[in-house]
């Protein structure tokens, strides 16, 4: 993604300094990256889920250079990857969902997965269309091979109603919250260069299918960018409930300005108050391997543990490896294992 010079800001609101100082680096359980398109290092993006007795991570994949040997017509663009585990340490890829649907042929990223009635509803954003790209869905029985909705793009926010967006929707992130399925997303400001975070919601005994999905954020976003690290950009939104609270883990700042990841907390997931001025888990100092940034969130809930997973880099974007830190928790909130 393009940067975007840091615009100027007014009087802050007041947080609290919960986190301790963002320079401390986080103890890494896992690192992950995929090198079977490019022959360097490239995944981010990542989701995981519990499902069939094994952990499954889908994340972004590059594009290809040029088209496997014997298959004509390969969609070069992005795609996404899936990596199985039996205890989140030691990740072996599994397959490709690749674009197949029109309106995916540009490429297909973000991947959101969630485990509902016994299916993987994976939602994704399509890419490479500007101020068009929308959230796409699809499920699975197996959570390797994936029914495309006959009705992509399942949701975008209408900009003649919600005039703070230019109408895209990237980053999907689903999460049930009582009879709701909420679906958080990031879009731009009608001048394409601010990222803000909105939220629709869907009955959780729907399809999911287009119309199902009715954006809460027209009146204003849930969470946009107001902390000096943050710059520009709000991301990436990754929810986890925690002692009847909902936390939400989100991406400021664009990649590798840097991006660094922050923590809000709310009650009915769309009212949010950020934890701290500080980042939660910043980039990290120069010469470690996320020196670039620390960003893009998935938090991953299992049992009584919390798995934070990233993405990082410290060469500006050449390459993108994931990696993945224990949440502890206290009366305050999350902190760093």
């Amino acid at each position: 993604m393009a940067l975007f010079a840091a615009r100027p800001l007014g009087a802050l609101p007041q947080y609290s300094s919960t986190f301790a100082s963002p320079a401390k680096e986080a103890k890494l359980i896992t690192k992950y990256t995929d090198t079977t398109r490019l022959g360097t290092p490239w995944a981010k993006d990542p989701s995981v889920i519990h499902f069939g007795g094994r952990f499954l991570m889908y994340y972004t994949i590059p594009a290809v250079k040029k088209n496997p040997q014997g298959v004509q017509g390969f969609p070069k663009g992005l795609a996404i990857g899936v990596a199985e585990s039996a205890d989140l340490k030691t990740w072996t890829k599994m397959g490709e969902i690749i674009p197949r649907q029109q309106i995916e042929w540009n490429g297909i990223a973000a991947p959101g997965a969630i485990v509902i009635r016994g299916k993987v509803h994976l939602f994704y954003q399509t890419y490479g269309n500007g101020p068009r790209d929308a959230i796409n869905h699809a499920w699975s029985s197996d959570g390797l091979n994936f029914e495309r909705d006959p009705g992509n793009p399942v949701f975008h926010p209408d900009p003649a109603l919600a005039k703070w967006s230019i109408g895209r929707a990237i980053d999907a992130e689903a999460f049930v919250h009582g009879d709701k399925l909420m679906l958080y997303y990031a879009t731009r400001d009608p001048a394409f260069k601010v990222q803000k975070i909105g939220v629709a919601q869907a009955p959780v005994n729907s399809a999911f299918g287009k119309g199902d999905f009715k954006n809460v954020s027209n009146d204003a976003p849930i969470l946009a960018p107001e902390l000096p690290w943050e710059r520009d950009c709000i991301e990436a939104a990754s929810i986890v409930r925690r002692n009847g609270k909902l936390y939400m883990f989100y991406a400021g700042g664009y990649n590798n300005e840097p991006q660094q990841i922050g923590v809000a907390v709310s009650t009915d997931g769309l009212k949010w108050k950020r934890l701290s001025d500080k980042p939660l888990l910043a980039n990290g100092p120069p010469g470690s391997w996320n020196s670039s940034e620390s960003g893009h969130p998935g938090v991953f809930q299992y049992g009584n543990r919390t798995f934070l997973f990233f993405q990082g880099n410290n060469d500006r974007g050449k390459t993108w490896t994931l990696a993945a830190t224990e949440i502890g928790w206290n009366r305050n909130g999350p902190y760093l294992k």
